[in-house]
């Protein structure tokens, strides 16, 4: 599903916040990327998921080269992919059955239909009760739970997740994951950048552990 070659990301300035980097992920698995902050863990997201394109080497996701996508592919392209980034890029101004519903309407699903996949998804994450709130009279946990359901209202085949965890409390922090797990069993791949260790020892998968762009 997922193939880097050589992949360099060089920043203006010289920075190589990826670098000579090579790996493979298949359908279904399970994979959390690890390292300290700076390793090149968010900019190997951006990478897979055609945010970012390489400076060499070249990223191959679901068969497609990402550094050779024009920009009118890019939507079609992501259709199939469920992003969770840090900042949440919530809109606030909108409610929480907004929020979810973005990127349906993107790809042209709308009324009914897009109501129906809308509540299920908020249903998984506990948020079905609250979809006329405002995102901001949430919790940290719950914005994160609605970021998890804007994620995977597309049912999409490869989740890409930022330190979903972080800031959460640990009670929190498992009913992610947990939520996580639930998506892989039913094949969804998923890969997670996280610090916590203790995750990554109880809920298994495989280790990547990034330091100054390389694998380590």
């Amino acid at each position: 599903m997922i193939e880097l070659n050589d992949v360099t990301k060089r920043y203006p300035g010289g920075h190589e916040a990826v670098s000579h980097l090579s790996l493979g992920i298949g359908k279904g698995e399970l994979v959390f990327l690890t390292g300290r902050s700076g390793a090149g863990k968010s900019t190997l997201l951006k990478l897979i998921a055609a945010i970012e394109r390489p400076t060499s080497g070249s990223a191959v996701v679901f068969g497609q080269n990402v550094g050779r996508l024009r920009r009118a592919a890019l939507p079609y392209f992501r259709r199939n992919i469920g992003l969770i980034f840090q900042d949440h890029k919530l809109l606030y101004d909108r409610s929480v059955f907004d929020n979810a519903v973005l990127p349906l309407h993107i790809q042209g699903v709308t009324g009914q239909d897009a109501a129906k996949r809308v509540r299920a998804a908020l249903d998984k994450v506990g948020l079905l009760k609250k979809e006329r709130a405002r995102p901001i009279t949430l919790s940290g946990g719950e914005q994160q739970r609605l970021c998890i359901a804007r994620a995977i209202v597309s049912r999409p085949q490869l989740v890409l997740a930022d330190e979903p965890t972080a800031n959460l409390d640990d009670a929190y922090a498992g009913e992610i994951m947990d939520m996580f797990r639930a998506f892989n069993q039913v094949g969804v791949t998923l890969l997670i950048s996280t610090h916590d260790q203790e995750l990554i020892r109880r809920y298994g998968g495989r280790a990547l552990t990034l330091a100054e762009g390389k694998l380590a």
